[in-house]
């Protein structure tokens, strides 16, 4: 999984976010001093198609008629319970507003469970809480709690 920079043009940053699906917008003085050296491409959020941005509009057009759209987005803590297809583990997952995993429980097939945190993961993407598939993912905080407080940490392997 990687990323994509670009220098965008619009009237805040929460108007990216809600224009465009799967998108960080990065505004820590630090990091824009950075990426100032950087030759990024510029865009501005309402340049004809086609554009880099396209894609990830179409996309959020797309879930903002769906059920569950943006109801995740703007909350100090969120709990979901995630499942890929095929795949017979679990993921319990708590996300801050920013939609970073700060805790996670992982339950295996035979029901073991591990818990890590986010100075367990090498890589930790945000999770894009406009999008309505996650508002079905939703659980309880004391559904996570209590799986977590169940689980073994990773370093007990």
């Amino acid at each position: 999984m990687g990323c994509l920079w670009w220098w965008v043009w619009a009237e805040s940053a929460e108007e990216i976010v809600l224009a465009c699906a799967e998108v960080e917008v990065v505004t820590t003085p630090e990091t824009v001093e950075r990426a100032e050296t950087w030759a990024l491409e510029e865009v501005h959020l309402d340049a004809p198609h086609p554009n880099p941005l396209s894609d990830f509009r179409a996309q959020r057009d797309a879930q903002r008629g769906q059920p569950g759209f943006g109801v995740l987005a703007g909350r100090d803590r969120v709990y979901v319970r995630r499942q890929e297809d095929g795949d017979e583990t679990v993921y319990l997952m708590e996300f801050g507003p920013d939609g970073r995993r700060l805790r996670q429980v992982e339950v295996g097939p035979d029901g073991g469970a591990v818990k890590t945190t986010e100075e367990d993961w090498p890589f930790n993407p945000p999770f894009d809480l406009y999008d309505p598939q996650y508002a079905s993912m939703e659980i309880d905080s004391t559904d996570f709690e209590d799986a977590w407080h169940r689980a073994r940490p990773e370093s007990q392997g």
